[in-house]
């Protein structure tokens, strides 16, 4: 059966936090970390990986809702990055909204 595009669903959460996941481990720095950007890109990435985590916590309860906002902030802190052109999103225009 066919997820409804407007449902969230166990699997939906997973595979947000699967892109998520990837994301992160994709984005490179490109600015030295002792840097005032260093620094703020530090705070940026602690933030997307505790947006993570919370999101990862709220699906394990099942407040599905929750668990998808809080991935979709974390991507969001990452994606962020990409745009500032603090992280490298090496090309990649489906994990990243490519500066």
């Amino acid at each position: 059966m066919k997820e409804s595009p407007d449902t969230i669903t166990v699997g939906r959460v997973e595979k947000y936090l699967d892109i998520t996941k990837r994301a992160r481990e994709k984005a490179t720095p490109l600015v030295e970390p002792s840097s005032t950007e260093g620094q703020k890109l530090k705070t940026m990435l602690r933030m997307a990986d505790d947006y993570a985590s919370d999101a990862r916590h709220f699906l394990e309860i099942g407040d599905l809702i929750r668990a998808f906002g809080a991935i979709n902030y974390a991507h969001a802190w990452i994606d962020a990055g990409v745009k500032l052109c603090w992280l490298d999103g090496h090309g990649d225009d489906v994990l990243f909204t490519l500066p």
